[in-house]
C-alpha cells in the first residue's frame, strides 16, 4: 500500500463535498520545455462543465495513467516488424504496471503521460500466469502519485471506472459497475486460467489492456486485461496483482504453485454418475507423473455417457483444502493463487470410493513460460 493513497482519498472526499472545483481551479498550467522530462503542451483548466464525481476522479487519477508503446514486435504470419499499444498505471516513483501481453516480445516500450511527456523503460520484470509485467521508468513528471492498489474484495454492483487509451486515444475513461467476481478465465493459446478476476461492464476496448480499473477512491480494484464484448470486460483482481507486482519489481519473475492434476468441476451429471450426495468439488481427471499428487491422489478411472456428454467416473473428489471449502474449480484455482505458494504442503479433505478422507500434498511450482 503506497503513502499516496490518504492524499488521494482526501483529495476525493473533498471533491464529493463541492470542493474539488475550488481545487481544480487553483492548478497551475505545465509548462513545456524538452521531449523528455516535461510537458509538450499546456492543459487549459479554465472555463470547464461542472462534471461529476467521475470527473473529480479522473482528474485524481489521469496523470498516473499512461500510455505503452511497444516496438519490434514481430508479426508472427508476416514476419515483418511493428509495434504494439496499451495502457499501464504509476505503481510506484519508479515502476509501471502493464500486461504481459501487451509488452509481448517487443523489444523497446516507451511511455508517455497525459502531460504530454514521454519516458524510455526498462522491463523489470513480467508474469506469463498472471498476465502482468512492471516497466521501470526513467522518468516520472513532477508531482505525480502512483495509484493503490485495494485492499478490499469488490463485489457485485460496486461503481468503477476503466482509465487507459482504448485504440489509441489517450486519456479515455468508460464507467461501470463490477459485473462479476472470482471469475476464472480461460484463453485459447495459454493452457491455463487466469484466476480471481473481476467482471466489468465498463467498456473495454484493444489499447485498454493493461490500465487501471478503479473503485470511486481512486484504489486499483483490477488491472484490465480483455475485452470480450457485449458489455463485459475483465481485470486480474488487486489481490493477485498485490502478491504478483512486488516479486516482479525485487527479482523479475514470480513462482504459481499448482498441484499437479487435471480436473474438472463436479455438476449434477458428475455427482450422479459417481454417486455423489451432493454437487460440489472438484473431481481429479488426470495426475501428472512426478508431480505433488502423483501418489497423493487418485485420477478418474474411466468415462460413462450422460446425455451425449462423456463424464469421468472413479477419481477422487477434493471438497476442501486447508479447511477452506472448494466447492468448484473457481475457489480452488482461487486458493491456490492466493493463499499458497510452491513448497507448501497442503491437507485435503477429499471423497474416495465413497469415503470422506484426508491426504497431504505438496505443492509443485508451475513451470515458467515465456511468449
Amino acid at each position: 500500500m503506497h503513502d499516496s493513497r490518504l492524499g488521494r482519498r482526501s483529495f476525493l472526499a473533498a471533491a464529493s463535498a463541492g470542493l474539488a472545483g475550488a481545487v481544480a481551479g487553483c492548478a497551475e498550467p505545465r509548462v513545456d520545455s524538452s521531449i523528455e522530462g516535461d510537458s509538450s503542451y499546456t492543459i487549459d483548466r479554465g472555463n470547464l462543465a461542472a462534471g461529476s464525481a467521475f470527473t473529480d476522479l479522473y482528474n485524481a487519477i489521469i496523470e498516473a495513467v499512461t500510455q505503452v508503446r511497444v516496438f519490434g514486435i514481430e508479426d508472427p504470419a508476416t514476419g515483418a516488424e511493428g509495434r504494439g499499444q496499451g495502457s499501464g498505471f504509476l505503481y510506484d516513483e519508479r515502476h509501471v504496471v502493464t500486461n504481459d501481453h501487451v509488452i509481448a516480445d517487443g523489444e523497446v516500450a516507451d511511455l508517455q503521460y497525459i502531460t504530454g511527456d514521454w519516458t524510455s523503460t526498462t522491463l523489470a520484470g513480467r508474469d506469463y500466469h498472471s498476465d502482468l509485467a512492471v516497466l521501470e521508468v526513467d522518468h516520472v513528471p513532477d508531482g505525480v502519485t502512483p495509484l493503490s492498489l485495494t485492499d478490499r474484495r469488490p463485489v457485485v454492483g460496486q461503481q468503477v471506472a476503466a482509465v487507459g487509451n482504448p485504440y489509441g486515444l489517450e486519456g479515455t475513461m468508460s464507467t461501470g459497475i463490477v459485473s462479476g467476481v472470482d471469475r476464472t478465465l480461460d484463453f485459447p493459446d495459454r493452457q491455463f486460467a487466469y484466476p480471481n478476476v473481476v467482471q466489468t461492464d465498463a467498456a473495454v476496448n484493444p489499447g485498454n489492456s493493461g490500465g487501471p480499473l478503479v473503485d470511486l477512491e481512486g484504489d486499483v480494484v483490477g488491472v484490465i486485461n480483455s475485452g470480450g464484448g457485449d458489455n463485459i470486460g475483465f481485470a486480474i483482481s488487486a489481490a493477485l496483482a498485490e502478491r504478483v507486482i512486488p516479486a516482479l519489481v525485487e527479482t523479475g519473475s514470480y513462482d504459481h504453485s499448482e498441484m499437479g492434476i487435471e480436473r474438472r468441476p463436479v455438476d449434477r451429471l458428475v455427482a450422479e454418475a459417481n454417486d455423489l450426495e451432493a454437487a460440489t468439488g472438484v473431481i481429479v481427471t488426470d495426475v501428472v507423473d512426478g508431480s505433488g499428487a502423483d501418489g497423493v491422489l487418485q485420477p478418474s478411472t474411466g468415462t460413462v455417457q450422460r446425455r451425449g456428454e462423456s463424464l469421468p467416473v472413479g477419481g477422487d473428489v477434493v471438497l476442501a483444502m486447508d479447511g477452506h471449502p472448494i466447492p468448484d474449480h473457481h475457489a480452488l484455482a482461487t486458493y491456490l493463487a492466493l493463499e499458497t505458494s510452491p513448497g507448501d504442503t497442503v491437507t485435503i479433505r477429499l471423497r474416495r470410493d465413497g469415503e470422506t478422507i484426508t491426504r497431504e500434498l505438496t505443492l509443485d511450482s508451475r513451470p515458467t513460460i515465456s511468449r
